[in-house]
């Protein structure tokens, strides 16, 4: 795929799932129906606060390396013990999640591997445009867990985003009343924007904003049908 597509398709809402690209609006948990808002850090306005410069001093002795992505055992390993820690429901392998089969990858994907001396233990996985980089899964050794390695992924797909002069992070979305999604605003709250569905704009992220647009999302759900099937 070409960078200026993706760099298209994130601006409208889409995000990558396997090889595909898909956008929703509501998500389905525990059994209630919840509103979906995707995000995006403007990199020129990005400053990282006192708790991000403290994170990344804190796990400066780990040895961060940034490479094309082929996926190998050692990541199916690590991703494994992640996974087997975790308390929420996410694809059984790094494959699955990636490729669900796929021979080819049709996205330029790299990875941020952290290792601790010769230990793998994190992958930040990410695709790039020509203007965006849009961070797509991290994963790490839950030996690990009091170092918050998978914010500081985050932090350090964003510092590399910014010396490959890029535009924008994409790093997924929030759910509105939902705060498991929340810590993607953890890296520069103030840089970061919501996309409206209604109007194709970026706006400035604030909850209010987001309450606003989740009101108008469910106050036409759902969708009424005419006689021939169609939604009105």
């Amino acid at each position: 795929m070409q960078g200026e597509v993706l760099d298209f398709y994130l601006s409208q809402g889409y995000y990558r799932m396997h090889q595909d690209l898909f956008t929703c609006r509501f998500l389905p948990l525990d059994e209630s129906l919840y509103t979906v808002h995707w995000l995006r850090l403007d990199l020129g306005r990005v400053s990282f606060g006192s708790e991000q410069r403290r994170l990344l001093r804190q796990n400066k002795r780990f040895t961060a390396v940034v490479r094309p992505f082929r996926l190998t055992a050692e990541y199916e390993e690590l991703y494994a013990r992640y996974r087997s820690s975790i308390t929420f429901d996410a694809p059984e392998t790094v494959e699955a999640f990636l490729l669900a089969g796929a021979q080819h990858n049709v996205f330029t994907t790299h990875v941020i591997e952290l290792r601790d001396g010769e230990q793998l233990i994190a992958a930040g996985i990410f695709d790039s445009g020509e203007q965006s980089l849009a961070g797509i899964m991290n994963f790490y050794d839950p030996a690990y867990r009091k170092h918050s390695l998978g914010k500081h992924l985050m932090l350090l797909k964003i510092i590399y985003a910014l010396q490959e002069d890029k535009a924008y992070y994409y790093p997924g979305y929030v759910v509105h009343n939902y705060p498991k999604f929340d810590y993607k605003l953890y890296p520069c709250p103030a840089a970061t924007e919501v996309y409206d569905c209604a109007t194709g704009y970026w706006l400035p992220f604030s909850w209010d904003v987001v309450a606003a647009q989740s009101a108008e999302l469910l106050k036409n759900w759902p969708p009424k049908f005419s006689e021939e099937g169609e939604a009105e």
